[in-house]
This record gives structure tokens, sequence and C-alpha cells, in this order.
């Protein structure tokens, strides 16, 4: 097989690259090693940032987040549920760091409002006693199996080739040039000749890499969410402090999402779970929605961080930045037709899929620019489409199972 653009990784940002390309009439294949958003992407917490987490500390990662949080809501309607979102201070939280998250707010764009607790609990009674401060900010809910299953379907229409349940065995060089892959559908070995080759393989794009015989930084963590029925509420909630463990809650149609905690791994496959972490997250997010009972715990899950860093001895875990890094292995390594995205927010995916697929453009001398901003996605304009997309590339998986259709 040929191709022009061989991505590798079909979780939201792979697809996103593929849909990207493909719209720029650029040959592209995708091919993943499972099903669509099987990885990172369909076992995340599906909260679409405002950019208030992430005012404080990294203002310009936060107004990335208000950017595509307001793009996905246009384009990807089908995809997200307009929930809103509380910044709660519950007792023993720092006052002044409930403060200082609306004014950084303020200061990027962000739109707050400080609502009385009065108005907050009858829009939410089940906000915990605890619950001193509230603080409205625009988050959402976005679904990222139906998110990703729009993006690769949309590639589809534009031309490109889906190739899920496709691993890839071997990245091929020419001296110091990577020129395809060797992939392995099941039914054995076969080769794609491709010009330029995106490694959107998230926590695993170190050992692409190795393949490649580049070297990535990868710092993977590994996060708990725990998903309880509970009918009601109807906001995402967020704690009012520093990012730390079980400090999330994430409203679906019957259930609640609790997330999520941040523990360092070496391999995004095979890592130790903790039962201790379901017992702290639930602890921790039970101070801010009452009535969460242990019972009625539907499923617990670990989805892994595809976190970068060139100094793991300095940054581990939260310290490490969630912005994302384009990495262009000519310039870095000197093996050209190679280019990897790592790190990043599932909020921020179609961002990323643009910068590299301007990279990639460039590189290929493709003039046409991206449009994928201003063009919604498929089935926007049928959202009964989106969970049939779903069911055809079986892309269920546990960060929104319990939404997605599968009549």
């Amino acid at each position: 097989m040929e191709t022009t653009v061989l991505v590798v990784g079909g979780g939201a940002t792979g697809a996103g690259v593929a849909r990207d390309l493909a719209m720029r009439g650029v040959d592209v294949t995708l091919v993943e090693r499972g099903r669509f958003a099987g990885g990172t992407s369909g076992r995340s917490h599906g909260l679409l940032h405002s950019g208030a987490r992430y005012a404080v500390d990294d203002p310009e990662g936060a107004e990335d987040c208000l950017v595509e949080n307001r793009l996905l809501k246009e384009i990807a309607p089908h995809c997200v549920t307009d929930t809103g979102g509380y910044f709660l201070q519950v007792t023993g939280d720092d006052p002044d760091y409930f403060d200082r998250k609306r004014e950084a707010c303020e200061a990027i764009g962000i739109e707050t409002a400080v609502i009385d607790i009065e108005t907050a609990r009858r829009e939410e009674p089940d906000l915990a006693d605890g619950v001193e401060r509230v603080l409205e900010v625009p988050d959402a809910v976005v679904h990222p199996t139906r998110l990703t299953a729009a993006n690769a379907a949309d590639a589809r229409e534009h031309g490109a080739r889906l190739l899920p349940e496709t691993e890839v065995r071997d990245v091929v060089r020419d001296g110091e040039r990577v020129v395809g892959a060797v992939v392995d559908d099941g039914s054995g070995e076969r080769p794609i000749d491709a010009e330029h080759v995106v490694n959107a393989t998230g926590a695993w794009a170190g050992q692409l890499g190795e393949l490649a015989g580049v070297e990535i930084e990868m710092a993977p963590t590994s996060g708990v969410m725990v998903a309880v029925e509970f009918e009601g509420l109807d906001t995402v909630l967020n704690r009012a402090r520093p990012a730390a463990d079980g400090d999330i809650v994430v409203p679906h149609d019957e259930q609640v999402v609790l997330g999520t905690t941040s523990v360092d791994v070496e391999d995004p496959d095979e890592f130790s779970t903790d039962d201790a972490e379901i017992g702290r997250t639930f602890e921790e997010c039970s101070a801010m929605l009452a009535g969460l009972d242990r019972d009625r715990i539907d499923r617990v899950y670990w989805g892994v961080r595809p976190l970068y860093t060139e100094d793991r001895e300095r940054y581990e875990g939260r310290q490490i930045s969630r912005g994302f890094y384009l990495l262009d292995h000519d310039a870095r390594d000197g093996i050209d037709g190679l280019t990897t995205i790592v790190g990043g927010k599932l909020t921020t995916y179609r961002r990323m899929a643009e910068a590299v697929s301007d990279h990639v453009a460039d590189r290929l001398g493709v003039e046409e620019p991206s449009r994928t901003a201003e063009t919604p996605l498929v089935g926007h304009d049928d959202p009964g489409r989106i969970d049939a997309l779903v069911r055809e590339f079986g892309a269920s998986n546990p960060a929104d199972e319990d939404v997605v259709s599968r009549e």
C-alpha cells in the first residue's frame, strides 16, 4: 500500500489529523492497533475544559482551552453536552485561591460569575453541606468516543483510509528518512509506503519512536475514573484548589464520573492499579456532591495521560505541563519524514491536529489551509447518526459507554 501521510494512532488527535489533512486533499491512511478511541481518549473523564482549571498556573494553556471549548460547541454539538461548570470552595479550602481563580479567569476572558450558595443549591440540590462558595464557568461535557468516531468518519468522507485493528510492527527508514511502516492487521505483516509518518500514539509515542530510532521522553501518568449511578446532577463540578486527587465530577445522563488520580507509570500498557485510588477519589468527590453511594458504582477504569517532559528528573506527575508539543524529528534528531505530537488534552485535540497538519502540509508543499475550525463534524445535523458510526467502528469505550447508544 502507498499513501502520502500515514497517521499512527486512532484517538481524537490522530483522527483529527487524518481529517484535517484529508480536507486539504492529502492522501491519508490512519492506522490504530485496536479500536478507535480505545486508548487515552476513550478512558478520559470527558470534561470539556473552559480553561478555568489551568487559569492560575498556565494562562496560555487556559486560553487554548477556552478557544477550543467554544469551537467544539459549534462544530460538534452532537458530541458535547453544554452543562456549564462550578468551581466549589469547600470547608477547609483556601479562600484566597478561590479569588485568584476568579481573577485569573477574568484576565483571560473566561466568563465567570460568583453565585450565592442558595442559588447554587436551587440549581444543584445535591451539593455537599461543606460547599461555601461557587464560581460559575463555561465548562461542558464531551463524549470522546462520539468525537473520535465523528473525526474518523469525516476523514473517510474526504478520502482517508481507516485501518483499525492494525498494529505498527516496524517503522521503515531509508538512511536518515522515514519512508513508511510495516503493519499487521491479524492476517500477516505488510508494508505501507509513506512520504510522511505522524506519530499520534499519545502515551505510546516513545514506543513508536523506538521503532524509528528516535528517543521521545514520555512521562505518562495513570488516573482512575469511577462511574457511579446518580441522577440529577446537570453541572460539572470542580474543586477550587490546586489540582489534586478527586477534584472533578462530570455528569452524564444517569451517572456521574468521578476523577481522578495521578500516578507515574513506566509502561502505558502494564501498570499497577490500586483500589486505594478508588476510595480516595470517591471520598474527595463526596466533599462536593452529597448522596454518592459506593454500592452504586457502575464501572471503574484507569486512563494514561500522554505527558511529555525533557527533564523527568526535575518534573513529575502534576508538575508536568498539560500543554502539547510538536516534535519535528528532522530538526530535532536528523530524521526526516516523521513528526510526533505529544501532551495536550482532549479539549485541545483539534488545535493539536491543526498544528501537526500545518507542519506536515508545509513539508509536502501543500498550500491548502486548515478548515477544521469552521467546518462542522460529520453528524452535526443528524445526532442519531453518530452512535451508528460508533457501532460501525466497534468503538465502545468506558469513558462514555453509558451514554452512547448501542441499539
